[in-house]
């Protein structure tokens, strides 16, 4: 049984869910609305889609069943609960809203409407999170002491609504969303202690252009975050350390690489000349006491999101993306804006 689809805001995202859907097998494209005539015009004409000039008409359609609200941030709220209201299922593009406060009257109005309600963190599906997943919880590299998660790029922040403050722009509400996402399903059941988070201007002071955010767990792990957009070289997408090994990812698209230690304690270490000195410390393993492979990155679907935001409407499975995850990304995030401000670290309370 496939359900009535529709997207409230048609621009880039709004098209990506169109065609996605209109690829998938669970959602059927019924209409679109967003108040630029131009995509209106887009959509009836290169999609086949009907597209409604008012909110009203789309809201008053009974054959949508599911809407995805892919606006500029700061009106997700709004436009979020009058779907709700009106009876659909609600998916948000992220960031799901721009505070704990709004998204609280969101996760509200859905339970008092009794509908589904639920974030797009479509990059759980990321193939290389998904190898640092898997490496994480079979500790391939031991217990994780580390892990950096990185996206770079150099041509600042995009020049639309996301580089304007009052509409949520910004890089933390635009890629620090997803990377703190999955950050947290990574430690989902370890307690976050602190944080410290530094934004970049570099090329705007409107909105933060990039940032380094460290989190700090209950066990000692630690997690770092870096976005920027004025990174003419790259550094690696993630690089993880554990106590019995390294593993790294160096780009999208990249085999994971990874080094085991099997044996701690090498004997006869020969020192070797490193710039103007020699150190044994600074030493490069060999094969005796470590391992090296490759993992390479596996298929996946973030159409899967939608197939198990469908089954749970129809009560088969549980919803992936929950309320209390979201929520926690959204404290994280407020945490983040506050270190910042106040340039010192947040104690964390969950």
């Amino acid at each position: 049984m496939k359900h009535g689809f529709g997207v409230i805001g048609n621009g880039g995202m709004g098209d990506w869910h169109v065609r996605r859907a209109q690829a998938g097998d669970v959602l059927d494209v019924i209409a679109v609305h967003d108040i630029k005539e131009s995509r209106n015009v887009f959509a009836e004409q290169k999609r086949g889609v009907k597209a409604y000039r008012t909110l009203e008409e789309f809201l008053a359609d009974k054959s949508i069943e599911i809407v995805t609200v892919a606006t500029p941030n700061d009106v997700h709220e709004s436009l979020a609960i009058a779907c709700m209201e009106a009876g659909k299922h609600v998916i948000s593009e992220k960031p799901v809203t721009l505070s704990v406060a709004s998204l609280e009257r969101m996760i509200a109005a859905s339970k008092r409407c009794g509908v589904r309600f639920s974030v797009h963190q479509n990059r759980r599906w990321d193939a290389d999170y998904l190898v640092m997943k898997e490496l994480f919880e079979k500790q391939t590299v031991g217990e994780v002491l580390n892990i950096e998660s990185r996206v770079h790029g150099s041509r600042g922040v995009p020049g639309d609504w996301r580089g304007i403050k009052k509409y949520g722009g910004g890089m933390l509400y635009d890629w620090g969303v997803h990377m703190i996402d999955q950050m947290l399903m990574l430690f989902r059941d370890v307690k976050l202690e602190s944080l410290f988070c530094q934004f970049d201007h570099i090329t705007t002071n409107e909105v933060d252009d990039g940032f380094k955010l460290t989190m700090c767990f209950e066990n000692g792990a630690r997690a770092y975050i870096e976005i920027g957009t004025y990174n003419f070289i790259t550094l690696p997408r993630f690089y993880m350390q554990g106590k019995h090994g390294t593993a790294l990812i160096p780009d999208w698209g990249k085999p994971c690489q990874v080094v085991e230690c099997f044996g701690w304690d090498e004997k006869d270490v020969t020192p070797i000349q490193a710039a103007a000195g020699l150190t044994k410390t600074m030493a490069p393993r060999d094969e005796v006491t470590t391992k090296s492979f490759e993992i390479a990155l596996p298929e996946s679907d973030p159409h899967d999101y939608y197939r198990n935001f469908c089954a749970a409407i129809e009560g088969r499975e549980e919803q992936i993306v929950t309320h209390g995850q979201m929520l926690r990304v959204m404290r994280v995030i407020e945490a983040a804006f506050e270190s910042d401000a106040k340039k010192q670290v947040i104690k964390f309370e969950e």
